[in-house]
């Protein structure tokens, strides 16, 4: 039990104490919230519970708060201090921060990853890009945070499984067919109306030029509808493989691949549509078969047959949640762009309809992106001349200043991406500011390697006096409670702020404090320490998918 649970531990127990003696009238207690004063002087933690409870025991709070200090028991409370209409300051003796270090050291490069006894199977599912071509910047965001919030989830003792929903079935794939198709007649002089709705980058010329190359003038003289289904399924699979390549690259990797086409195929919408039309959360109108979603929260019932019997998008959409939750997900989180926004309310009526709980279903949104060069707005690709793909912006920045851009702000806000800054070797760069923490760690590590010293685990840790030193130790003491609380709320931007804070407060324990060539125990003290820190760096970053370079 880490510092901060025994603390709120004792403050029920005095709370009950003071009941049980009759000080305060028997009331419900709600939960203990410790939070960090801003200002040293108010202690090492403070807390309104006395302020929080005193209504149910209908009682000034003040007086709540001298009755839980008056039989607090807590040995490592040095002392209490009552301030304003009923806050309590606790100011624990120094030696805490000393077994608290302890620990942290013998967790060593493990600190931070937790367990859970019986922990929530959840389906993470973010990206989801039409196979059609290359990613843009906006993918790359949902790449980052997506991968970032599994890696935290994980390291908090969730059961994730991570996917991605193959959009290969639908319009988006017939018009990849036949922007193929028209750009490969040309290469053979073959007059083709280009599709209204197709695609014109340049990599679907190279698609057709490829197809040339190996195949020649095989398919010039196929029927159309044969040469279309042939281009579908060249062209998705060489988008799909691009794809797959690219997220590689960005340290993005899912355990499954799930295609649309499978719940066409396998009759997954029909044996969907069959059930709801069977609970009566399905009804035909006009031809067409409409969801009861009104029913379920949403503002007006949805089609989801067309009556040329055509599915729309949700079809597909309700048959591939179900079959999510018949896996045996307990919960599933979709990451979708804010262009979706308006889809939630369906969707989770859906759920419901299907017979699911609808918070059993989360959909986090994310912003947009907008890039920045020299304080100006980069609207397009200068190769292409259309959206910069999140190749062009990895050659650019790198991967690892790519994916803290995007993780270091929080979901629900517009991420201003400024590409020079990214591109910086300096301390206003804060993934380079990171990272050179650590490759300050790493070189010391160095250091005493080259000169034969080893580390002692056993060493006595109380020669660290030094108000940077216990400062830098209270912040490592934060890490394990912030990835429980940054799992819950789904918020990996926290760890991005933690780690370049925790990089500050090292900075400036290396600017002022001597680690080599101090008395023997001192040295070994800070070892310890600064060790610590390159352990929690490195655990952080890795959730952050960004690399611990050992040299800068």
């Amino acid at each position: 039990m880490n510092i901060k649970d025994a603390l709120a531990n004792s403050i029920l127990e005095a709370t009950q104490k003071a009941i049980a003696t009759g000080t305060v009238k028997e009331g419900v207690l709600p939960k203990v919230v410790l939070t960090v004063p801003p200002q040293k002087e108010f202690g090492d933690f403070a807390t309104n519970f006395a302020m929080q409870s005193a209504k149910s025991f209908h009682c000034n709070p003040r007086i709540v708060a001298q009755a839980i200090v008056d039989n607090l028991a807590a040995p490592y409370v040095e002392r209490t201090e009552i301030a304003g209409p009923g806050f309590i300051n606790f100011y624990l003796k120094q030696d805490w921060v000393y077994d608290l270090l302890e620990k942290i050291v013998k967790a060593g490069d493990s600190y931070g990853t937790l367990t859970q006894s019986n922990p929530e199977k959840i389906q993470l599912e973010y990206v989801s890009a039409n196979p059609t071509g290359p990613l843009h910047v906006g993918h790359g965001r949902g790449a980052a945070v997506g991968s970032a919030l599994a890696n935290l989830m994980l390291a908090a003792g969730y059961n994730v499984e991570r996917e991605y929903y193959i959009n290969d079935a639908g319009n988006q794939i017939d018009n990849l067919a036949l922007s193929v198709n028209a750009r490969y007649l040309t290469l053979f002089g073959v007059d083709c109306e280009f599709p209204e709705n197709g695609y014109h980058g340049e990599d679907i010329v190279e698609t057709a030029k490829r197809i040339k190359a190996k195949y020649g003038a095989k398919f010039v003289d196929m029927s159309e509808e044969e040469r279309l289904g042939i281009f579908k399924d060249i062209a998705k699979e060489e988008k799909l493989a691009a794809l797959k390549e690219d997220l590689k690259a960005f340290n993005c990797e899912f355990d499954v691949w799930f295609s649309e086409k499978t719940l066409h195929d396998n009759n997954r919408i029909k044996e969907a549509c069959d059930y709801l039309l069977n609970t009566g959360d399905m009804y035909e109108k006009d031809g067409a078969l409409w969801l009861r979603s009104s029913a379920y929260g949403d503002d007006k019932d949805r089609v989801v047959i067309r009556d040329n019997g055509v599915p729309t998008y949700l079809a597909a959409d309700i048959a591939y949640h179900r079959n999510k939750f018949q896996r045996g997900f307990d919960r599933v989180i979709n990451l979708w762009g804010a262009d979706h926004h308006g889809y939630i309310a369906r969707m989770k009526a859906a759920v419901a309809a299907l017979g699911y709980k609808p918070e059993q279903l989360e959909v986090l949104v994310l912003q947009m992106v907008s890039l920045y060069r020299n304080g100006e707005l980069v609207k397009m690709s200068k190769r292409t001349g259309q959206s910069v793909t999140l190749n062009e912006l990895i050659e650019e920045v790198g991967t690892d200043a790519a994916r803290y851009f995007f993780i270091m702000r929080s979901i629900d806000s517009q991420l201003d991406f400024d590409l020079t800054l990214a591109t910086e070797h300096s301390s206003d760069n804060p993934v380079y500011y990171v990272q050179y923490a650590n490759a300050r760690i790493c070189s010391i590590m160095r250091q005493i390697s080259e000169e034969g010293i080893k580390i002692d685990v056993k060493a006595p840790l109380n020669v660290l006096t030094e108000e940077v030193e216990i400062e830098l130790i209270k912040k490592l003491g934060e890490y394990e409670e912030l990835i429980a609380t940054a799992a819950c709320e789904r918020a990996p931007h926290r760890i991005a702020h933690y780690a370049y804070d925790l990089a500050g407060m090292f900075h400036s324990f290396y600017n002022q404090c001597r680690v080599l060539g101090v008395n023997k125990d001192l040295q070994q003290a800070r070892l310890l320490l600064i060790q610590a820190v390159g352990h929690t760096l490195k655990h952080s970053l890795s959730i952050l998918g960004v690399s611990a370079p050992e040299h800068m």
